[in-house]
């Protein structure tokens, strides 16, 4: 048997070091079958008490050199991971695991060179990243801030200049037609919405058996939709993509909703059309800088919606993506690769293939002869 160190990042604990992400459930459990895994967390990264600036530094923080010779696999919630993380060297390290789809914030190629794999949970957050944004569209739709605003300041008198609209009839803009895309059209079909969709990749085909016409470009997407919901990767290429003129596009009836990266949207030209009127409103979940300054223009808006990066964290989800990363550290543990890696070209390096080729030993019928 030989021991298998995963070390998880430190933001997920709270400043007395207890696990607060899921009520403690990251699926730890798991581990219990593999007791050659010794589990810990970076701890480092852990918030301090009495440290004023740690949430607004979460975002911003990385895994560094020390924190690579430490572990076989690292679990990923927040922090970076760049090329200086492999700065002295990656021989313990095996595998990394984004808890999460996203992967932005790793770096892949310094991944691949280290002979390190990336794996994440592509499918666990589909559900609740689309939920997230139908919610945002029904609470836009119906004005549902404010009318909790009439209640709370006693403005009942407001009643009859607060009319919100209903779903049906309108039009459904999806960028990027994955997952989570196909779920949200999904969960608006019983609200006789139209579905239309900009995703290259995607093949019209799929797109019309699931409900959704694809259209040429972002601007007509923008130009026809009722609501624009963001749903696509952030990678170097859709950095920014949607631009001043996509925004100034939509209808002055429209609402546009980002549940995906805010680093795909021009974030000043948005700030602005919201801030003339130019559109009704907009639900936002992310941003282009996390956290959100509080003096942030944004914050000053009466028609957005904002939370904070957080709406498609429901228990179910975390548990199910925390559960990924215990497989995909168990397997690798036993010298197997995870499923989801990002990195494939990483797969047929003979310096990964030795790294995991180490913990075979650890197989049950190895363990068992």
């Amino acid at each position: 048997m030989r021991d298998f160190c995963v070390r998880y990042t430190g933001d997920y604990l709270d400043v007395d070091g207890q696990v607060t992400v899921n009520g403690g459930d990251i699926a730890l459990d798991l581990y219990e079958q593999a007791p050659w895994i010794a589990c810990d967390f970076l701890r480092d990264q852990q918030p301090q008490r009495n440290d004023d600036a740690y949430w607004a530094n979460v975002y911003s923080m990385a895994v560094k050199p020390n924190h690579v010779h430490q572990a076989n696999g690292i679990v990923i919630f927040r922090p970076w991971v760049k090329a200086s993380a492999f700065a002295e060297g990656s021989d313990n390290l095996v595998v990394i695991g984004r808890a999460g789809a996203g992967c932005d914030k790793i770096d892949m190629a310094a991944c691949t060179a280290a002979d390190v794999a990336v794996f994440n949970a592509p499918d666990t957050l589909t559900h609740a990243t689309a939920s997230s944004a139908f919610v945002l569209m029904l609470a836009l739709a119906k004005k549902l801030p404010q009318h909790q605003r009439m209640v709370r300041e006693g403005r009942w008198d407001l009643q009859p200049q607060m009319m919100g609209d209903d779903l049906p009839g309108h039009t459904l803009g999806i960028v990027g037609l994955g997952k989570s895309g196909v779920e949200l059209v999904r969960l608006v079909q019983p609200f006789g919405m139209r579905s239309i969709a900009y995703s290259p990749s995607a093949d019209p085909l799929q797109a019309a058996a699931v409900g959704v016409t694809l259209v040429d470009s972002l601007e007509e997407l923008f130009a026809q939709a009722d609501f624009v919901s963001l749903h696509a990767r952030l990678t170097d290429d859709k950095r920014g993509m949607i631009k001043r003129q996509h925004l100034r596009a939509m209808k002055p009836s429209a609402y546009f909703i980002n549940v995906a990266r805010g680093e795909l949207v021009d974030e000043r030209e948005l700030v602005e059309v919201l801030q003339e009127r130019k559109i009704a409103g907009a639900g936002l979940d992310v941003f282009e800088h996390e956290p959100l300054p509080v003096d942030h223009p944004l914050n000053a808006l009466d028609n957005v919606i904002l939370t904070p990066h957080w709406l498609p964290s429901t228990r179910q989800a975390a548990r199910q993506t925390m559960e990924a990363m215990s497989r995909g550290m168990i397997a690798a543990s036993q010298g197997e690769i995870p499923a989801n890696v990002v990195n494939r070209e990483v797969l047929v390096r003979p310096g990964f293939q030795e790294k995991l080729a180490r913990y075979a030993v650890n197989r049950r019928d190895a363990l068992a002869s």
